[in-house]
């Protein structure tokens, strides 16, 4: 079957499309026809070796995908063959089948498209689980998002916004401040033209932002503690920015303030019930129309390098898409 490889751990531009054997279903497992994949940031990092995951050579990264059962293993029930789905596999998605455990595969509604789906599953996820479980999100606080025009970003302002809130946008152009406005964000911040401290402080009268949703890292993470209320939740989800940041910790003292790692993939491993709870108050807000995942582009199996470099220059507004029948 057709699918985008990785022969050997290395930079973006040495991997490409390939073969690879038919994946056959261990007995927790079922075997998917991909329609549409999501790239995601953490494909770019784990075809170089740099992710907590390094699978064995050679595999297709692509850790969310939707389309239909073509198989299942013998230990499974609750699914069937020709059932549409929406699965997490942390790699395999970028190919015409890919695999995932029953445990990781959700039963997708008529209504939700296979894009739509594949769009929506670790960005809004990840941004439903930050918001909702460990930011204990409330409706009239003030949310900040960092990086806010990226698939996480995006997906947290609506959230955020379906919840009630006032979002703050801090993106780094005036046309993904544009992108923020109109998923729902009622401020917007250049963060590479403005303090963004003080932008912060001057759109709340001083007060602070009650949650900030951080994917970017580096020096913004120190500024946007700075910019927190009093009992504020910082939600840290990745570091886009490349460098990890170090927060004093006097800072979170004074401010009352929590500083919260957010790993979806873990809390789906670990609490799969309550994981599943979310997807599917995702997936019935994609229904309902309050949530709607932003679908910046769409590529084939054969042009899946073009969309892993257009995501890690971080030129992408909303999702990208790797759809092998394109």
């Amino acid at each position: 079957m057709r699918a985008y490889l990785c022969n050997a751990f290395g930079p973006l531009d040495t991997h490409g499309p390939g073969d690879l054997p038919p994946p056959v279903p261990a007995d927790d497992e079922v075997v998917i026809e991909v329609a549409a994949a999501g790239v995601n940031y953490y494909d770019t990092l784990i075809v170089q070796g740099r992710y907590q995951i390094r699978p064995a050579l050679p595999f297709s990264p692509g850790g969310e995908f939707a389309g239909t059962i073509s198989s299942i293993g013998a230990a499974v029930e609750g699914f069937h063959i020709g059932q549409r789905v929406l699965a997490f596999n942390s790699f395999g998605g970028f190919a015409e089948k890919a695999r995932a455990r029953a445990s990781q595969v959700f039963p997708l509604p008529d209504a939700v498209s296979f894009d739509q789906a594949a769009a929506a599953l670790v960005a809004y996820a990840t941004a439903w689980f930050a918001l909702h479980d460990r930011g204990r999100l409330r409706a009239g606080e003030t949310v900040l998002v960092l990086g806010a025009a990226g698939g996480v970003g995006l997906a947290a302002v609506q959230i955020a916004r379906a919840a009630g809130c006032t979002v703050i946008a801090a993106a780094s152009t005036p046309e993904k401040l544009d992108a923020c406005r109109h998923a729902g964000a009622a401020i917007g911040i250049n963060y590479r033209q403005e303090d963004l401290k003080e932008a912060v402080k001057s759109a709340t009268g001083g007060r602070g932002a009650d949650v900030v949703i951080d994917v970017v890292g580096g020096a913004y993470t120190e500024a946007a503690v700075r910019a927190t209320a009093w009992r504020g939740r910082v939600l840290v989800i990745g570091f886009a920015a490349g460098d990890i940041p170090r927060i004093p910790a006097n800072l979170l003292l004074l401010k009352g303030c929590e500083l919260s790692g957010v790993f979806w993939d873990e809390f789906l491993r670990r609490e799969p019930q309550a994981c599943h709870n979310q997807v599917s108050a995702i997936l019935a807000g994609i229904e309902n129309g309050s949530l709607a995942p932003p679908i910046h582009g769409r590529y084939g199996i054969e042009e899946a390098g073009e969309a892993l470099k257009e995501l890690a220059e971080r030129r992408a507004t909303g999702k990208l898409l790797i759809c092998p029948k394109r």
